[in-house]
């Protein structure tokens, strides 16, 4: 079946052709230019607050029908602070330097020509994003400000949400001249599944899945071109005996305090089996003050029954809610192994006075990043620095770590010749 005969009744193969055209036109358009598009969808999202707001109430009244959970109604619900926070994002893009064009000596060389690289845009990328509505404008800036094409398939409890802020982006961009094809919306009413997406590798260059680990691995399955993994909670803590009981402590409530989608949230503490029991219960009163619920493994359950008793299938699963489950281990090498078997693999951290054991921890564990004595709490928009953040990648080979406004560019080699031949 050729494309134009499967075109006359598939959305996804449309708004992937609509993407791609744009892209070419995105792809060459001048950085100021792009920054302005960034920079007029952030006004028109603040212009624009009541009638989201309104879209997204009738998103949550039918889901709390359906009986949605309360943390996919957590990750739906919109509010002032939340929109504000991503008008915010969007005019930080705006304002960064062009991530296009940036030159850089190439290591391979040839005689009688000199060589560069410069960084260029992906082409199309496609964004599959469970709740979160407000996530799919940010994931646009990111697009714009780096001349990719973006298309967007939401979930279905946030059908409203999504068109009300796609049909405002897309005003805006359009307003400034670029084609309303830059950022596409495919939803539930198209009768469009996910694999219809992903499967048009003919169109797009890239997708990134975010939400809960079984969208991820639908999405990694069944696409037929590259996917960039994100990745949230089950991140792991080893709690050496040369270490601070408040340090601990900070630590696990800080990384939770990235709401609504907690990111980098310690939900897994491995601690050496000679720790005080005192210490233990201190952290465990001043966790449960703080409305967490408190797991461990069967042994310090036996020790301390007020503890849930964690299943088996739980330390390689995220809890993604204000839960941590508690561990005992011999040593920090039986912990550098747990975690490289159980691990979400994103974000792990170490509380220790130890030199040599912040080093090994750093080096053993096979993460994306691993913290020392520092919170792993993840934000979009840092205080700090220039770069701002889609999410974090888990993925062991290409664009590990921080999704950043270069991470959805790639790399052109550019040999320019002196003229002999």
């Amino acid at each position: 079946m050729t494309v134009e005969v499967f075109d006359d009744f598939s959305e996804p193969v449309k708004s992937a052709k609509r993407a791609y055209q744009a892209s070419l036109k995105l792809g060459i358009t001048k950085g100021v230019d792009r920054s302005r598009a960034v920079l007029a969808m952030a006004k028109a999202l603040k212009r624009s607050f009541d009638d989201i707001l309104e879209a997204n109430t009738l998103d949550l009244e039918a889901s709390r029908e359906m009986a949605v959970s309360e943390l996919i109604l957590d990750w739906l619900k919109l509010t002032p602070s939340r929109l504000e926070n991503t008008v915010e994002i969007l005019q930080r893009l705006g304002e960064l330097s062009d991530p296009l064009r940036r030159v850089r000596t190439a290591d391979y060389q040839q005689e009688d020509s000199q060589s560069y690289t410069q960084l260029m845009p992906l082409g199309v990328i496609g964004f599959i994003y469970e709740a979160f509505p407000d996530l799919g404008a940010i994931a646009a800036g990111f697009c714009i400000k780096t001349g990719n094409s973006l298309i967007l398939k939401g979930s279905t409890e946030a059908s409203h949400s999504n068109a009300a802020i796609v049909e405002v982006l897309q005003n805006a961009i359009t307003e400034v001249g670029l084609p309303a094809g830059c950022i596409e919306l495919v939803t539930a009413e198209h009768g469009a599944s996910i694999r219809d997406l992903v499967t048009q590798d003919q169109y797009l260059s890239l997708v990134i899945p975010y939400g809960r680990s079984s969208l991820i691995q639908q999405v990694v399955r069944q696409a037929t071109c590259p996917v960039l993994k994100s990745a949230m909670g089950n991140c792991y803590l080893y709690w050496s005996l040369n270490s601070s009981l408040e340090m601990v402590r900070w630590m696990i409530l800080d990384s939770h305090e990235s709401e609504p989608d907690p990111v980098n949230a310690i939900e897994k503490v491995l601690i050496h089996r000679q720790a005080l029991p005192s210490s233990l219960s201190v952290l465990w009163n001043s966790l449960k003050d703080k409305g967490f619920e408190l797991k461990a493994d069967a042994e310090l359950v036996e020790a301390f029954p007020q503890l849930q008793l964690a299943k088996d299938g739980e330390w390689g699963t995220p809890y993604l809610t204000k839960t941590v489950a508690f561990k005992l281990v011999d040593s920090l090498e039986s912990a550098i192994a747990w975690i490289n078997q159980y691990g979400s693999g994103h974000a792990d951290c170490i509380v220790t006075e130890s030199y040599q054991e912040s080093r090994q921890f750093a080096l053993g564990v096979n993460s994306a990043s691993t913290y020392i004595n520092a919170s792993p709490r993840f934000s979009r928009n840092s205080s700090r620095g220039d770069a701002v953040f889609l999410g974090m990648s888990n993925q062991r080979g290409h664009r590990r770590g921080f999704i950043s406004l270069e991470t959805l560019t790639t790399v052109k080699h550019i040999v320019q010749g002196n003229g002999r031949f």
